[in-house]
């Protein structure tokens, strides 16, 4: 695989890339940010054959929420893990593994309630891991992340009911959905993000309609 690095740029120019597409709504047919990315996976095997995808579920297929043993697994030097440890973070470690293997990421959501589906969030849990997808810069908490995910790419899909939600629009303050996953995955590493967010869909009509064109329009010029 070739890729190339301008600065905090993924220049998307590369040959056999692995794409990660996780997938959050708990609906199935009816999941208008399932749509768009099925979309996307269509345009760009269409442009990019020899790529891969992985496809992780987690909208219908839940992940498992941390616990108390999780926590101090995770925060333990890989040295003292104990057999129970290496249990407790097993599905963790697997999908730790899968972000780091990937090159693209690209997460589809529903906004609910302003923010993300319980599933994406208990996703995120397992895979904001100390050491492993961040660390502190001095090694000991003082609020400096270095993200250990490198030269990576993200697309969020979104779909929301209203309008409004983007930087400087009225509903900003409320949109807790891309700006949230933004936030943590710049954390990780990666600061190459891009939203594209179908809304207006609590409206329905012509106007919904319009947002659709739009959007697809939009992921379907996506190189």
């Amino acid at each position: 695989m070739k890729t190339k690095n301008t600065g905090n740029i993924f220049d998307l120019k590369f040959i056999m890339a692995k794409i990660l597409v996780i997938n959050a709504s708990p609906r199935g047919h009816r999941s208008h940010s399932r749509a768009l990315t099925g979309l996307f996976i269509k345009t760009w095997q269409t442009r990019y054959p020899d790529d891969s995808f992985t496809n992780r579920e987690v909208g219908q297929t839940p992940v498992p929420h941390i616990t108390e043993n999780w926590i101090a697994a995770a925060f333990k030097d890989k040295a003292t893990l104990n057999p129970e440890d290496e249990k407790v973070l097993k599905l963790s470690n697997e999908l730790v593994n899968e972000l780091k293997n990937a090159d693209l990421f690209v997460i589809g959501t529903p906004m609910y309630n302003w923010g993300i589906p319980s599933g994406l969030k208990a996703y995120i849990d397992q895979i904001m891991r100390i050491n492993e997808t961040w660390k502190f810069r001095s090694g000991e908490p003082d609020g400096d992340y270095v993200g250990l995910l490198e030269n990576k790419k993200l697309y969020i899909l979104s779909s929301r009911g209203d309008s409004g939600y983007n930087k400087g629009e009225t509903n900003e303050y409320m949109n807790f959905q891309t700006t949230y996953l933004k936030t943590v995955f710049n954390i990780m590493g990666v600061s190459d993000v891009e939203i594209i967010s179908l809304d207006n869909e609590e409206y329905g009509g012509e106007r919904f309609a319009k947002s659709q064109r739009e959007i697809n329009q939009r992921i379907l010029q996506i190189r």
